[in-house]
């Protein structure tokens, strides 16, 4: 009865995520929430409500600010290992670090290849192979450097009753898109996790032409 309670009492705003599953989540990096969070309505008659899996590690306590990393969902990399990118490593490295914290959220999105989707990925990575960079061969594509938007992200967070955030994140857009839609970033916490050579190309780009901080 009190979790009942309590859900509806965290999503009594309208336009707010609303939380559709809860559950324990033992995983190798330490004990988490599982929580599945959706968008009230579709944005669209063909689109799905935005969604978010969510891990929670802690307890989240009003005034405080967790250790939190977005992560978009990358399938070659998360699932089969690809060392094109950084992106499992840098899901590893999260869920790592926020079992270690006090208290910790990774929030998982179904964003894939920067929101352009897996099929258009795959299309970009056949472009790359030809010899365009990841910025360039979505711009081919005819989607820009990073289609990502983080307003439910944040939407998410305060569901949660967090309004203030320490971000594992080395993309900058995340902090100023998070602010802007009221969750403070009191700290930026660099994501560097070790990588492979063949991801040396993809993290330069990141640098040079997404401005990513990656000193």
């Amino acid at each position: 009865m009190e979790k009942s309670v309590r859900r509806r009492r965290l999503t009594n705003k309208s336009n707010a995520p609303r939380i559709v599953a809860r559950a324990k989540f033992p995983t190798g990096y330490g004990p988490f929430t599982i929580i599945g969070m959706e968008a009230p309505q579709k944005l669209s008659l063909t689109r799905e409500p935005e969604s978010a899996v969510i891990l929670v590690h802690g307890k989240i306590r009003k005034g405080e600010a967790p250790l939190v990393r977005i992560h978009s969902q990358c399938l070659t990399g998360d699932v089969f290992h690809s060392e094109r990118c950084d992106c499992r490593a840098q899901l590893e490295m999260a869920l790592r670090e926020t079992a270690r914290a006090k208290s910790g959220i990774v929030l998982y999105l179904p964003q894939e290849g920067r929101g352009i989707g897996l099929m258009n990925k795959l299309k970009a990575y056949e472009l790359q192979d030809r010899g365009f960079d990841t910025v360039d061969a979505n711009r081919k594509l005819g989607f820009e450097a990073d289609h990502r938007d983080y307003k439910f992200c944040a939407d998410a967070l305060k569901t949660l009753g967090v309004t203030a955030v320490k971000l594992m994140s080395n993309n900058p857009d995340k902090v100023t898109q998070l602010e802007r839609a009221g969750i403070s970033v009191v700290e930026r916490v660099p994501c560097r996790p070790l990588t492979s050579r063949h991801s040396s190309a993809y993290l330069r780009i990141k640098k040079t032409k997404m401005g990513h901080l990656l000193d």
